[in-house]
């Protein structure tokens, strides 16, 4: 049987900043594969590399060295315009700080990225108010983020990231501005999407929001220093706690 090819595939990333003496490796060979279905978590301390090597998987920035393929496509190769189409289509992020426009409602922050793609108004709303739907917000469909509790407003920032046929969540510390409660409720949604066929990752340093995940990678200075699969990852957790 052929292996699936899998939806994001980090092949020896480097990420060095300013040269000489002076320069600093945030990222140092990482390989790393994520399939449908799986969930990966990403911990490590504060300047560890974490959010690079997420923003790298999105192709929000290139990598010093190394290629980043997304369900088969080398971003290294393709034009900005593509790129930037790629992350319209198949990738979905949920940040920390929600990143919602306040001047739309919630439905058009969610259905934005479809009509920036050129779907048709109606098809773009029919699906926003799908993805809503999948959060349990349908009813504040016409909601401003100021009138929405910060639950909420993440919420409304995981139906955009995962409205139409997003293949790829990439999340980071999106339960970091959210009470226990709401986070293990973002947990479940994101773990829900995954299940549901996307791959993920998730940039935590919440052992316990970690512990949802299929798979757990430690980081230190750049480097992947341990990695543990869900059957084995409580002795990984118990040594970031």
């Amino acid at each position: 049987m052929t292996a699936a090819v899998p939806v994001l595939r980090l092949s020896g990333v480097s990420q060095q900043y300013g040269s000489g003496e002076t320069s600093v490796t945030a990222l140092s060979g990482i390989d790393l594969d994520v399939a449908r279905g799986e969930l990966v978590a990403v911990m490590g301390a504060s300047g560890s590399g974490k959010s690079t090597l997420l923003a790298i998987a999105g192709g929000l920035q290139q990598p010093t060295a190394g290629e980043v393929i997304v369900e088969g496509d080398y971003l290294s190769s393709a034009r900005p315009r593509e790129v930037a189409a790629l992350r319209r289509r198949s990738l979905g992020f949920v940040f920390q700080d929600f990143n919602l426009i306040p001047t739309l409602t919630a439905l058009e922050n969610v259905t934005l990225p479809l009509e920036l793609d050129g779907f048709r108004s109606r098809v773009a709303r029919r699906a926003g108010r799908d993805a809503l739907a999948s959060v349990g917000l349908e009813e504040r469909a016409g909601a401003y983020p100021d009138d929405l509790s910060g639950g909420q407003q993440q919420r409304v920032a995981i139906a955009r990231a995962v409205v139409g046929s997003r293949r790829l969540i990439l999340a980071d510390e999106p339960t970091g501005a959210l009470d226990s409660v709401t986070g293990e409720a973002v947990m479940r949604m994101l773990r829900a999407r995954v299940d549901a066929g996307a791959a993920g990752i998730l940039v935590t340093h919440e052992a316990r929001h970690a512990a949802w995940a299929d798979r757990i990678l430690f980081l230190r200075d750049g480097r992947i220093v341990d990695e543990s699969r869900r059957e084995g990852a409580d002795s990984l957790l118990a040594s970031t706690r």
